[in-house]
């Protein structure tokens, strides 16, 4: 429903065999749809939203994350960590140095029944200025909730179903928008909005125009799906623990992935943490580690991730909006030695491919210009459904779904189904709702009245 063309008679003026085509591809375009148009809205409500993160973030939470800048220098990390410890009895497990000046430092605990914490403490004094569940935030929840992670796997599986139908739906849509002689509806809206031909030209042009993002967005976001996106960071990664060639040394590496310890790219989620060599020596404690990630250049904005044992390390990790800055730091928690340093000029071509998407995706790699552009791709979404929904309604016969007819020549509908099989093939949580949709068409909607064009 994303698509449609202002001249359903043109089809029909060209031939038989190309009007079946073209209520072949209407037909699962309308499928496509029908499968998508939820998921798109709250993709685009919420994606919307989280381009905004760092900014709504900061007003909500402004009494914890914000304080005043001062001349007195930032108490030591070792002595904001104990003062968080405090206030919420637990195990520290990471730190976060503040950004600005006019921010608060992050201590984030895990108590006793493995509840995450984030205690937020200002640096000048180590005064402790509040708490929030870890992932607690209001931009987290929304994070979760346009993944549908909020909701578990299998509904975080039904995202990946719809991104792989919304590809499906803009293909088929454009070739239903392609103008068969028609003037009207290609880049113009005819009519008055009390008229079906205006909502239907305000489809077909909006979706035109966000067409590319809507692919763009889809595709982008195909690495953090549940199976699709897990299987290629899985073959894309799993080689040399992970890590880009050239970069791993021969050190001894531990069972533990980077991505479950600390917030990470997609590229380094299968990475493998090294191991700290214990030589009898005494650990150089908190300060020095951060000490060490500022005199090794690593930008403020930075999280450290305490050793977890024995043969842990800390791990300073940042991801700024300038992915020539994203850089992990690995420490030995005893001498202090960076046993791994990575950035993003370490990636291969994929990885660099793959992260500058999702920094795009994520509205941070050109600034305001980037969040702006796709904050209007969102409310295009948004419209191509609300417009989609209205078009529908409006040729609705009553009592019916409102299925577009059955082409005249059934090969062509096989033939369509084939093509987008070939999508199946590439995604296949995809290809699983397809069969499950040529089952349903075939044993429930070819009963229903079908409709004229």
């Amino acid at each position: 429903m994303t698509i449609v063309s202002t001249a359903t008679a043109a089809p029909e003026r060209a031939g038989r065999p190309v009007a079946s085509v073209y209520r072949a591809v209407w037909r699962w375009h309308f499928y496509a749809g029908l499968i998508t148009l939820p998921f798109l809205i709250l993709l685009a409500v919420t994606g919307g939203l989280y381009l905004f993160k760092a900014e709504i973030d900061g007003l909500i939470h402004r009494d914890v994350k914000q304080v005043e800048a001062r001349m007195t220098g930032e108490r030591p990390p070792s002595e904001i960590v104990t003062q968080a410890v405090k206030a919420f009895p637990g195990q520290a497990v990471k730190y976060t140095p503040p950004e600005s000046a006019t921010a608060s430092a992050e201590v984030t605990i895990r108590d006793a029944g493995g509840t995450r914490m984030v205690v937020y403490v200002d640096p000048y004094d180590a005064r402790v200025l509040g708490q929030i569940p870890d992932k607690g935030t209001v931009m987290w929840v929304i994070r979760q909730i346009h993944s549908l992670a909020y909701f578990g796997p299998v509904a975080n599986g039904a995202i990946e179903i719809a991104g792989g139908w919304a590809i499906l739906l803009v293909l088929t849509g454009l070739y239903l928008w392609w103008p068969r002689k028609q003037s009207g509806g290609v880049v113009t809206v005819r009519g008055k909005p009390r008229q079906r031909v205006f909502w239907r030209d305000l489809h077909a042009v909006t979706g035109l125009v966000a067409g590319g993002f809507i692919l763009f967005l889809a595709i982008t976001g195909m690495p953090w799906s549940v199976l699709w996106g897990n299987k290629v960071n899985q073959w894309a990664n799993g080689h040399n623990f992970g890590y880009p060639a050239g970069v791993r040394v021969a050190l001894p590496m531990s069972d533990e992935h980077l991505a479950h310890v600390a917030p990470t790219t997609w590229s380094l989620e299968q990475a493998k943490l090294p191991v700290s060599q214990v030589a009898g020596g005494e650990p150089i404690g908190l300060d020095a580690a951060v000490a060490a990630f500022d005199r090794l250049g690593l930008t403020r904005g930075y999280a450290v991730n305490l050793p977890g044992g024995p043969g842990g390390v800390y791990t300073g990790s940042v991801y700024p909006k300038d992915m020539a800055l994203q850089r992990v730091i690995h420490l030995d928690q005893y001498s202090g030695k960076p046993l791994i340093d990575m950035s993003y000029a370490d990636y291969g071509p994929l990885g660099k491919a793959l992260e500058w998407g999702i920094n795009v995706h994520m509205g941070q790699e050109f600034g305001l210009a980037n969040q702006l552009v796709l904050l209007a791709a969102c409310l295009a979404i948004v419209l191509l459904c609300v417009s989609a929904l209205v078009m529908w309604w409006k040729r609705r016969p009553q009592g019916s779904l409102g299925v577009p007819p059955l082409p005249a020549e059934k090969a062509t509908l096989r033939g369509v189904v084939a093509l987008l099989a070939i999508g199946g093939l590439a995604f296949p949580l995809v290809g699983l709702s397809l069969i499950v949709m040529v089952a349903v068409d075939g044993i429930l909607v070819r009963k229903m009245q079908p409709i004229g064009a």
